[in-house]
């Protein structure tokens, strides 16, 4: 069973919401940044914490150490 072809006006919009939808997450991360909130990243199914430095770890920074479930504690990423 073949897909039926896109015409070059359905690209065309298509192209659109995808640079919109792009746009609004880039926005979307700046002002997490801005107001220190931690963006979060789902990397070949692990949980990723973007740090106030740029770096990326394993453990949720809101959740502090002693409150974290015994055995639930991951290396941080590199």
């Amino acid at each position: 069973m073949t897909r039926p072809r896109l015409t070059l006006e359905q690209h065309e919009t298509i192209e659109e919401y995808l640079r919109i939808a792009r746009q609004a997450v880039a926005d979307a991360q700046e002002e997490s940044r801005r107001l220190g909130v931690p963006n979060v990243y789902s990397i070949n199914g692990r949980i990723y914490y973007e740090l106030p430095n740029g770096e990326l770890s394993l453990n949720d920074p809101w959740v502090p150490p002693q409150e974290r479930a015994s055995g639930c504690e991951q290396p941080e990423a590199k």
